[in-house]
């Protein structure tokens, strides 16, 4: 059998081998911990690498799903299918990419060390398998089941309010899938099978699409999360370990935009459309109201949480929409915040491990002891305000310029949230970073070290590639995303949509 016939399944599975295997490794002692350290890095990195062939192999013209597998297990219902388009392909990049980074930055821990690489090589294989998978069984198991590790994540690994936290994380998020479950439930009644290419070719009635749709929303919202579906993500991202937030931020929130992208615009169009007015006006209250509570937050790690929110209210209004502009600038800013989030939190956690705290006011002036640490915390906050030329900027500007075609007002109050991103992320900037160093405590901080600049200046330049250069990620979707509101118009009789020039 070629590579290239099981390559998702050998990218998905990869890290859940290598979680086995560290099941027989003894870590009683730092050698222990070391050999456990390296076998996840070289799983990760391994991982990482097949993902980049997959990218490379992938055909961006073919606006279908590639790579396919098909086993049957129930009949022709529910089967073993994966396959990835030119929506699901970059997220697997994104997901593989990040947990070397992940990895390394976790060299410091201590604490059952085993178990802490354990748990994320297994949240890798579920997370991978949410954007793999061609089965909506499948697509539940994984996506739910994401959430255990990251349960025992902050549960075990977190701050002093750690299992708070990891309840409320839990609770929040399973019972908004629970809704979800009867949909897929009822789907499979309806259509007799499960396969996700042919649910996307089945059309549901109209009635019936605005209870599923509304049976989806409950589970992605509060994933992504939507305000006012928000309140468990500021304090899971206080209470989670570092490398916790990391994937938090740029990668499990992601799982819900994916989704109303597969599921809510692809299969329910007449209800996204009914619903379009709904989702415009959480979007902008989530953009403008969480910015607000940003700007008051003492807690550097609080205030990058309640930016995520804000952030992704682009994200839904963008797939929204319903035109090819919009759904190419929330894949890109999906894509660009689980870049830019991850590095936030990453430089967050560099100065926590030195002075072990998140208190913005004790900080200021780290630009005289720490220069390098405060330019890769500059190209990371620009990206996060939307500075042109950083890959902040793609996506919400196409996302915004997507909008204003659909509604003017939505897009005019989207603008003000970005005026008020701007306000608290050079306030947070301004505070940590300049004025001058009058703390003891601070006189002897040491800057970035050799191995968090090699966590750093990747996420630094693709940062800035990206935005004078998005081309690969747009080519890399144009085709699938164009089918896909196609599709969209047709159903719903919008207008015909016009493809974003990837040049």
């Amino acid at each position: 059998m070629n590579i290239s016939d099981a390559i998702l399944s050998i990218i998905t599975f990869l890290p859940l081998a290598g979680a086995a295997l560290l099941l027989f490794v003894p870590a009683r002692d730092e050698a222990g911990a070391n050999t456990v350290r390296w076998i996840a890095l070289v799983v990760t990195s391994i991982t990482f690498v097949l993902s980049l062939w997959l990218w490379a192999m992938f055909d961006p013209a073919n606006p279908g799903f590639q790579f396919v597998e098909n086993h049957e297990w129930i009949g022709s219902s529910i089967g073993y299918r994966m396959g990835v388009d030119g929506i699901s392909v970059l997220f697997v990049v994104l997901t593989a990419f990040l947990m070397p980074a992940v990895v390394v930055s976790s060299w410091g821990v201590t604490e059952r060390v085993r178990e802490y690489m354990l748990v994320f090589l297994v949240l890798e294989t579920l997370m991978l398998g949410v954007f793999a998978t061609l089965d909506l069984a499948m697509f539940y198991v994984f996506f739910e089941g994401s959430l255990i590790p990251m349960f025992l994540i902050i549960g075990i690994w977190g701050g002093k309010r750690r299992i708070q936290a990891s309840y409320k994380f839990f609770f929040y998020t399973f019972v908004g899938s629970v809704l979800m479950l009867l949909g897929i439930m009822y789907m499979y009644w309806q259509a007799g099978t499960l396969d996700i290419r042919a649910l996307l070719a089945f059309s549901f009635a109209p009635e019936a699409q605005f209870w599923l749709w509304i049976a989806f929303f409950a589970s992605f919202a509060v994933k992504m999360p939507m305000w006012p579906f928000h309140r468990w993500l500021p304090e899971a991202h206080v209470e989670a370990p570092t490398a916790g937030s990391v994937i938090l931020a740029a990668i499990l929130l992601k799982l819900g935009g994916y989704g109303f992208i597969r599921f809510s615009l692809a299969m329910f169009p007449d209800a996204s459309l009914t619903f379009q007015p709904f989702v415009f006006t959480l979007s902008v209250a989530a953009i403008i109201i969480t910015s607000v509570i940003a700007l008051v937050q003492t807690d550097i790690k609080k205030l990058i949480a309640y930016s995520s929110v804000a952030h992704m209210g682009f994200v839904t209004m963008g797939i929204f929409a319903g035109n090819v502009m919009g759904v190419q600038g929330a894949v890109f800013q999906m894509l660009s915040h689980g870049i830019v989030s991850a590095a936030l939190f990453l430089s967050v956690g560099v100065i926590y491990d030195r002075m072990h705290t998140r208190e913005i006011a004790a900080y200021g002036g780290l630009v005289e002891r720490m220069p390098r640490y405060a330019f890769v915390f500059m190209v990371f906050t620009m990206a996060n305000v939307g500075l042109p030329g950083t890959s902040g900027f793609v996506g919400e500007f196409l996302t915004m310029i997507a909008v204003f075609q659909v509604n003017t007002w939505a897009a005019f109050f989207a603008a003000f949230g970005v005026i008020l991103s701007a306000a608290y992320a050079l306030w947070l900037y301004r505070r940590v970073i300049y004025g001058a160093l009058t703390k003891d405590s601070l006189k002897g901080i040491l800057d970035l070290d050799r191995r968090e600049i090699a966590v750093m200046v990747p996420l630094v330049l693709l940062t800035i590639l990206f935005g004078f250069y998005p081309a690969p990620i747009l080519d890399a979707t144009a085709a699938s995303i164009d089918l896909l509101v196609t599709n969209f118009a047709n159903a719903t009789g919008a207008v015909a949509p016009v493809a974003v020039a990837a040049h």
